[in-house]
Parts: structure tokens; sequence; C-alpha cells
């Protein structure tokens, strides 16, 4: 996969008096069954998230509040993406590396899944990463 495929998906949006709500619809309006949600809050200043990436698994990552940086990687390209608004999210693909850092005070990021935890589908090393990437591409 490369990080061409990863991309910002639009959240729909209802506004009234009453304020907002928000829908996300599995293999509606993100390309996937949702299996799983979770979400990261009180994050330390300077600490960095993720920092691993999923051989099957795809997440689209939302800013419920505040903000953070995520930075995607295929192994040859490399992007930084700031997530500031609940109605963005951002998709991220199978073989994607992710870094997240630069939390904003109070920020609440929430992650769907589309599968369950799976140790087993984790690369925690970046040098395993691109000996992974280059394996499945030939």
């Amino acid at each position: 996969m490369k990080i061409a495929n990863c991309k910002l998906v639009s959240i729909p949006s209802f506004r009234d008096s009453s304020g907002q709500l928000n829908v996300i619809e599995s293999n509606n309006n993100i390309p996937f069954a949702i299996e799983r949600i979770y979400y990261l809050h009180n994050v330390p200043k300077n600490t960095k998230r993720g920092v691993h990436a999923h051989k099957k698994l795809e997440q689209l990552i939302i800013a419920i509040s505040g903000s953070f940086d995520i930075t995607i990687d295929d192994g040859k390209n490399r992007k930084i993406i700031h997530m500031d608004n609940p109605e963005i999210g951002l998709y991220v693909c199978p073989k994607i590396w992710r870094e997240i850092d630069n939390f904003s005070k109070g920020a609440v990021l929430m992650v769907l899944a589309s599968t369950s935890y799976d140790e087993n589908d984790y690369i925690h090393n970046y040098n395993e990463f691109i000996q992974y990437i280059n394996s499945v591409q030939t």
C-alpha cells in the first residue's frame, strides 16, 4: 500500500439549534466494517503514540477534541497530517507506518478499526516494517 491510499474522509454532519450530530456508518462513508472502537486521551506532553504498522487492519482516526499530528509512511514516502476537526477522519490503510504526536491539551483521539485486537497484526519495529513491505511487494 502507499500513503496515497490513505485519505481524509468527511464525516456527515447535521446541525440545528440543539447542536450538532456526526454520523459514521460501516461500509458507507468509511470503506470497512467497524469491529472495534477505542480512544486515547490524557496523553502526556511530548509523548508519541502509534509507532507501528498493521499488516491487515484498516482504521479511521478522528480528532474528537483538540489536535494532534499523524505521520504516515509507506516505506518510501512520508507525510504529516494535522488533525483538529471532528468532522474529518483519516483513513489509514494496511501496511502503513504511523506515529502520532504533538497532542494538544485535552486532545481526544478516536479510532474505528476493522478488526478486533490481534497482536500478530502489528509491526512495532520500523526496520521490520521495511523488510515486511519489501517481502509482500515482490
